[in-house]
């Protein structure tokens, strides 16, 4: 995770496995977050379905987060506005320790 010298917050890789059973963290893969997701890649939904995801469990409002990079692509990069890198960290952390 780190900070984006083209704007605020802090950007994260995030590997995207759709069409799973549920929506949820699947883990970690060096830096990168790992998350499947129900959503079919059809027609954005997975994007949305991500993006939705990743507010609530950040606890962000969901036009803080925007989808950078891998729109159609399962590695994309999203930028959280309104955390910094540290904050990222802190409130993924729950997440990744009950694996």
């Amino acid at each position: 995770m780190k900070r984006d010298a083209g704007g605020p917050g802090a950007l994260f890789p995030v590997r995207v496995q759709p069409r799973r059973s549920r929506t949820e963290v699947a883990g970690r893969r060096g830096e990168v977050l790992v998350v499947r997701l129900a959503a079919p890649p059809v027609k954005g939904a997975a994007n949305k379905a991500l993006l939705r995801f990743l507010a609530d469990l950040l606890d962000v409002p969901p036009a803080d987060l925007e989808l950078v990079r891998g729109a159609q692509s399962r590695d994309k990069l999203v930028r959280v506005a309104t955390l910094t890198p540290a904050e990222l960290r802190h409130r993924l952390a729950p997440h990744l320790n009950t694996l």
